[in-house]
């Protein structure tokens, strides 16, 4: 009896915890809809009165002689650190302000060369007011992001990028949810706008990411391919027998193929070793076993690009090509020690 009675006792449990994580789902899933419905106003928003002053931000910041000063409080401000550490890795110098601190000396920061954006959901965020007012009195231009033009912040500002009032995914509608994912959306989309109008390019993004993975995948394949005397290449013509020795020796698990001008016209692997295993396989030649028109890269891909063709294409090694020649190799070892893959 007592067997019987723990039996449903567990069984009552099990479909408990399964009450609760059918309902934990289906709040998490509540919560993504309604921020992208969220998202989807902003677009709305975008395509039609917000698309003026959006370019017109756009159109100030580019032509600053200094830089975009961020501020905000609470959750906004940590949108607006964000923004800024955003702004600045992608070609435009911009740091945060904290709105508490910017009434206890950190308005000294702030020159008429620069331009505010405050950031404040209500618009009327007490601690922005000495911001406000410092602007307003030495002509530093002021962006407003805000879900209410006609609130304090917006009638000061000179541009107002005023976001749709969406409905938060909390359900008592105070906890900033749907609110903060726009203000960082349009925040990403600001950035993004400036970077493709200045033209900032890959390699400029590497000047402000040289370290961890990022700065790694963001190094050529000139910078980590061997070159020179360890390169594994062998002529068309080499005897089998010669070309294993030399395979073996160089470690790349490859051997390239070059032709009387030095261009590369195909490779040797392993796999090409056991399609030809036969009894004259050693007084075969080089030409004869080679795959050709190998894979190969150019010493100005980016080892993020060369990790997705390695994957790509499921090799381990690939020569790098300059002018049909082979001036280096990669194998996929380096990647891994560069932090790239």
């Amino acid at each position: 009896m007592r067997q019987g009675l723990t039996g449903q006792t567990t069984a009552l449990a099990d479909k408990s915890d399964a009450g609760h994580r059918n309902t934990a789902i289906a709040s998490a899933l509540r919560t993504l809809v309604t921020e992208a419905e969220g998202l989807q106003a902003l677009h709305t928003a975008l395509s039609d009165g917000l698309g003026a002053p959006f370019s017109r931000t756009v159109d100030l910041i580019r032509a600053l002689k200094g830089r975009v000063i961020v501020t905000g409080i609470g959750k906004s401000g940590h949108i607006g650190v964000k923004l800024a550490a955003t702004l600045a890795s992608t070609g435009t110098p911009a740091f945060f302000v904290h709105a508490s601190e910017a009434s206890h000396g950190d308005l000294g920061m702030i020159t008429t060369d620069d331009v505010v954006i405050a950031i404040s959901w209500s618009g009327e965020t007490q601690e922005l007011a000495t911001t406000i007012a410092y602007t307003r009195r030495f002509k530093v231009p002021l962006v407003a992001l805000t879900s209410r033009e006609d609130s304090s912040l917006g009638k000061a500002s000179d541009i107002v990028l005023a976001l749709p009032r969406v409905m938060e995914a909390c359900p008592h509608g105070l906890a900033p949810t749907s609110s903060t994912i726009i203000q960082m959306a349009m925040g990403d989309a600001l950035a993004i706008a400036l970077l493709e109008s200045r033209g900032f390019t890959a390699q400029d993004f590497s000047v402000f990411h040289p370290g961890g993975k990022l700065g790694a995948s963001l190094k050529h394949a000139r910078d980590i391919m061997h070159t020179g005397d360890a390169l594994p290449l062998a002529g068309a013509d080499l005897p089998m027998r010669e070309a294993i020795v030399l395979m073996t020796q160089k470690g790349f698990g490859v051997l390239g193929i070059t032709d009387t001008h030095g261009a590369l016209c195909g490779i040797i692997t392993d796999g090409d070793l056991r399609r030809h295993l036969r009894s004259n396989f050693l007084d075969m030649t080089a030409a004869e076993v080679m795959t050709a028109n190998p894979k190969s890269i150019a010493p100005d891909m980016l080892l993020a690009s060369a990790v997705e063709f390695i994957n790509a294409v499921s090799i381990t090694a690939v020569f790098v090509v300059e002018d049909g020649k082979p001036v280096g190799i990669i194998h996929l070892h380096d990647l891994l020690r560069s932090g790239a893959a």
